[in-house]
């Protein structure tokens, strides 16, 4: 969806904005402040945890919103007293909240995800800011995390072994969590890995919809990280672009009235896309990736998680099926057009 602005949104679908009296400002003087340490949190959350990068809490950073203003200010802009809007049946998004605590990531468990192709461990993340089990796919056995490596209070080794801090592979009867008694060493002298930093899409992944290209995405992804025997695909917990299921099915049947996705969910009252990658960026901290290859067509994604550390020495395109010419004869390829297009 990336570089629409509001005005070609509104422009290209019948969207009535005669109401609207409040002036979209424009992003580039937009600034926030880094959040700072305070005694609130989520939830209590271990020593073992990797922390949001960023120190100062007086410095100025960039607001992304795909050359939108602040996702706040859309929001509340488009709200006409005329016509009231009923607010979204889904839950506030908690990016606006005021939680001053540095963004912090745990893993809490992984473990051995056999499949047809290959296997991958599975872990499993928890965070201070929205409560959701965002998840990492990784091949290799020299990925790891930190946070699941380090010593717990009066953990025993089979705690060790259940929550996946262990060494090798698993065997019945299987006592100790590091058998070989060698210190695990977080090497830097690898290549940088194959990463995939992918949003949830129940629709496109699980029903194979044919409204976006979303569940491609991810097996082919899957495909090239096996393939090279070494990566990780991270998987956020972001559906429908951040608006949740349920207005993305509203979206849906706005769509079928004529809307594209961008209009549709200005219609809804939220911007096109309120997707973040704080969480991803500390995630591939934890799991002591600095220097990646990332599979994306979202230049926002690679400068986010640049302003967080993560160099990206290579992008790698996700081509499209239909755009190779290996498109499902069963799927409607007019309505996949459609959605590359705005895209």
């Amino acid at each position: 969806m990336g570089r629409h602005s509001i005005e070609e949104a509104l422009f290209i679908q019948p969207v009535d904005v005669s109401t609207l009296n409040t002036p979209l400002t424009s992003d580039k003087t937009v600034t926030t402040t880094t959040l700072t340490k305070s005694e609130s949190s989520t939830f209590p959350i271990s020593n073992n945890v990797v922390t949001s990068m960023k120190h100062s809490s007086a410095v100025s950073k960039k607001t992304y919103t795909n050359g939108l203003t602040t996702n706040r200010n859309i929001r509340f802009s488009l709200k006409t007293p005329e016509v009231p809007i009923t607010p979204p049946t889904t839950p506030p998004s908690l990016y606006f909240t005021n939680n001053k605590s540095p963004l912090s990531v745990e893993c809490l468990v992984r473990a051995r995800i056999p499949t047809n192709t290959g296997e991958f461990f599975l872990h499993v993340y928890r965070n201070n800011k929205d409560g959701k089990e965002h998840l990492a796919a990784v091949y290799g056995d020299d990925i790891r995390s930190k946070s699941l490596d380090a010593s717990r209070p009066n953990e025993s080794e089979m705690d060790r072994i259940v929550r996946g801090a262990y060494t090798g592979k698993l065997r019945p009867g299987q006592t100790r969590s590091n058998e070989s008694d060698i210190p695990i060493v977080y090497s830097k002298l690898h290549p940088p890995p194959l990463v995939r930093i992918h949003s949830e899409c129940f629709t496109g992944e699980t029903l194979k919809s044919a409204r976006c290209d979303c569940g491609e995405q991810l097996e082919e992804a899957r495909r090239l990280i096996q393939s090279e025997g070494r990566g990780v695909v991270i998987y956020l917990r972001q559906e429908g672009r951040g608006i949740g299921l349920a207005d993305k099915l509203r979206a849906y049947n706005l769509q079928d009235l004529g809307h594209d996705t961008v209009a549709a969910n200005i219609f809804l009252n939220h911007p096109p896309d309120l997707r973040t990658y704080d969480i991803a960026s500390l995630i591939l901290a934890d799991l002591g990736l600095t220097s990646i290859r990332l599979l994306t067509n979202n230049p926002d994604k690679i400068e986010q998680i640049e302003n967080d550390g993560v160099k990206v020495i290579e992008r790698i395109p996700m081509i499209p099926r239909v755009w190779k010419g290996s498109l499902d004869s069963n799927r409607i390829g007019h309505e996949m057009d459609q959605y590359l297009k705005v895209k």
